[in-house]
């Protein structure tokens, strides 16, 4: 047998993470698109006669436009571009796994802080209802935890990659 590295097909974890990734994608885009229904039905109301003033339209907007934030930022995560700025000269391949795993261990930092306060943020709106259109106020304030949940499994893939980097390159 040689010693030359076949291509494996991912695991299992990998592909269900590619999968998750790509129903945050399509959520992402469909939050923006059903944002705009709300937003528009608001300036409309606003200046024209045309339509009566809703007051649900408001906080629907404002729902969607946190989970639009918390969606885009976990798939940010995914595609390592949320938290990195490349401010390092030209480093060997080691040298940038290193750099980048230091720079996950501070999203997964960030990350345990947003499940860990993001479940109390949750508990505390769980038997709340918003003032106006009496939506549960739990279903915005989950963003928080799922979001950390997220950004943990995708940065803690992205360091597994990278140590792998670290571990086997010979440069």
């Amino acid at each position: 047998m040689s010693d030359m590295h076949v291509p494996s097909t991912p695991s299992l974890w990998r592909r269900i993470t590619a999968v998750y990734a790509k129903l945050l994608e399509i959520l992402l885009a469909a939050c923006v698109g059903i944002l705009v229904i709300p937003v528009t039905l608001q300036i409309v109301s606003r200046y024209t006669p045309l339509i009566p003033s809703y007051i649900w339209t408001e906080e629907m907007a404002r729902f969607l436009f946190v989970w639009t934030i918390m969606i885009g930022a976990m798939v940010g995560i995914r595609e390592a571009q949320h938290f990195e700025v490349d401010v390092w000269p030209e480093l060997s391949r080691r040298s940038e796994a290193a750099v980048r795993i230091v720079a996950r261990l501070g999203v997964l930092a960030l990350a345990f802080v947003f499940v860990w306060a993001g479940i109390e943020f949750t508990r505390f709106a769980w038997s709340r209802t918003s003032e106006l259109a009496d939506l549960p106020l739990w279903l915005i304030h989950v963003a928080w935890p799922v979001a950390g949940v997220t950004w943990m499994v995708f940065a803690g893939e992205q360091i597994l990659d990278e140590l792998r980097i670290l571990v086997g390159a010979r440069r």
